[in-house]
């Protein structure tokens, strides 16, 4: 069984509309109610940042400090994690250009990287905001699907963006009419390696989900059926060499075609996420609103369990206004699984009856205007 980590205490200063805040808690879930607008998802949103990126929001740094503070925030955590306890700290400071960048400090320590974080925690989410991935843009699903992979492969973050960097520089090199094949050729190469690996974590990942989907017990959320497409779709049977040696000669191939429409046209960074409802055999972006959103749970809670089993850690779960559009029964189904899967939740409702069928497996606190009480 996967080990238990927590948050045994989170201290926010000047971090959006809190000027100072302290939850003490004690490993059970956590259920944040309160008005809309009180700063329930902020303290999600603060939780979020104790993982790699930027936050649940994709927020600009600049943009969380509280409005009339000094330019800066910090978030403190004590964690019960996957090293053991420890103390973790990260925010900015007053900004003295546009170059602002999120420090960390573990046990006092300054890490080199947010990808330390890794070695601590997972934390995964589920917002009103991704309620329209099934019919968005695929470079949601995209990031979606990225961020699944990044819970188990933490590598997988910089791979894309060195493919993002060595992407714009070819995209560069086309734009200015400069086809000397020695700088393309070796900008080429990188992209090839790292785009293959990009696309074989991600089919890893979306196979890994399909096995424990086809092992797990009858749940009251529909399953996920995933796919890829959009780039080498035909890849997954097939040995790494030989897929990079045929992107390779895909994008020599494209010179003139891409810088003619001033972009590559083709790699990882156009692959899309498919999803099917299984038991309808019906594509997500046709199913109902609410099919589309129980299906979106059902997926989370797959990858937490996966993350469980691949770790031997249970990962943090935030879950924004995750009981407002669904009856009693589900909600009391969603909260079962939610806890048998060993870990700590953070929960947000405008309405705490929403959340009784936790009874005494959560702490509840109330959140009104930048201030939490328990």
């Amino acid at each position: 069984m996967a080990q238990k980590t927590s948050l045994s205490r989170l201290k926010l200063t000047d971090f959006r509309n809190y000027a100072e805040a302290t939850l003490v808690l004690d490993g059970r879930h956590v259920v944040l109610a309160g008005e809309n607008g009180a700063g329930k998802t902020n303290l999600l949103e603060a939780v979020s940042f104790f993982s790699p990126g930027r936050g649940l929001r994709r927020a600009v740094l600049t943009d969380v400090a509280r409005v009339g503070a000094a330019g800066s925030f910090t978030i403190f955590a004590d964690v019960d994690g996957m090293e053991g306890e420890v103390s973790i700290g990260t925010g900015i400071e007053p900004a003295d250009g546009e170059n602002v960048t999120r420090k960390l400090r573990i046990n006092g320590t300054p890490a080199k990287s947010t990808e330390e974080l890794s070695d601590h925690l997972s934390v995964l989410w589920l917002t009103p905001a991704m309620d329209g991935l099934f019919t968005g843009p695929a470079a949601d699903r995209r990031r979606f699907l990225d961020r699944l992979v990044l819970s188990l492969d933490h590598a997988h973050g910089r791979r894309a963006s060195d493919f993002e960097r060595a992407m714009r520089s070819r995209n560069r090199l086309l734009s200015e009419g400069r086809f000397d094949p020695a700088w393309l050729s070796a900008v080429e190469a990188q992209m090839a390696s790292l785009g293959i690996a990009m696309a074989a974590a991600r089919q890893e990942m979306l196979g890994l989900l399909r096995t424990l989907s086809a092992s797990s017990g009858e749940t009251p959320f529909p399953t996920p059926v995933l796919a890829l497409e959009g780039f080498m779709d035909h890849a997954p049977e097939r040995p790494a060499a030989e897929l990079e040696d045929e992107y390779l000669e895909m994008l020599r191939n494209s010179r003139g075609r891409d810088a003619a429409a001033g972009r590559t046209l083709e790699g990882p960074h156009r692959s899309d996420l498919i999803v099917r409802h299984r038991e309808k055999d019906m594509e997500a972006e046709r199913c109902s609103t609410g099919e589309q959103k129980a299906l979106l749970i059902g997926l989370v809670l797959a990858h937490a369990r996966l993350t469980a089993d691949m770790t031997g850690h249970t990962p943090i779960l935030l879950l924004d206004e995750i009981a407002a559009h669904l009856d009693e029964g589900r909600r009391a189904a969603l909260f079962d699984l939610v806890h048998g899967l060993g870990g700590q939740s953070f929960m947000t409702g405008t309405d705490k009856s929403m959340f009784s069928a936790l009874a005494d497996r959560a702490q509840f606190f109330t959140v009104a205007h930048g201030s939490v009480t328990s």
